[in-house]
């Protein structure tokens, strides 16, 4: 009967501590998933009347028509212009991404960071290359170099 006890013990402390490494194991994958949804979805400037669609992670969003471009980490986009300004690649550091942005004729491009800020809201910020621009009413409009978004 000591015999029988004694493997029961080993094998329940076997899983206790099993349990226990499996439970450290999932904690950052659980820190990690939401972390994983920061530069994810649909962000926008309603002064301005302009979005970013984004996936940083799985780079996977589609220009609308733009098919030829394929899947990418987003893009630029406002509601008085049809035009699109296609996020080429996205490296996230933190709560700041580094972007680099094209326009739909692949004559201009810029790079920028998006970053996440505590209350929520996201920070573009244009760091080099060209200004960033959308066409209302025949005219150009220049986004500002600083422009705050915010879930809508």
């Amino acid at each position: 009967m000591m015999m029988t006890a004694r493997k029961i013990g080993k094998h329940t402390m076997k899983k206790w501590i099993f349990s226990v490494l499996l439970m450290f194991c999932t904690i950052p994958a659980v820190a990690q998933e939401s972390n994983d949804s920061i530069f994810k979805g649909r962000i926008e400037n309603a002064e301005y009347q302009v979005w970013i669609e984004m996936n940083f992670y799985e780079n996977n969003v589609k220009v609308p028509q733009q098919a030829v471009l394929g899947e990418l980490p987003g893009y630029f986009g406002a509601k008085r212009d049809s035009r699109k300004w296609p996020i080429l690649d996205a490296d996230i550091k933190g709560n700041t991404a580094t972007i680099t942005l094209v326009n739909d004729y692949g004559s201009e491009d810029l790079v920028a960071t998006l970053t996440h800020n505590a209350d929520g809201t996201y920070t573009l910020v244009q760091k080099s290359g060209s200004t960033l621009k959308i066409a209302v009413n025949n005219k150009w409009v220049k986004i500002p170099k600083k422009l705050v978004l915010k879930r809508p």
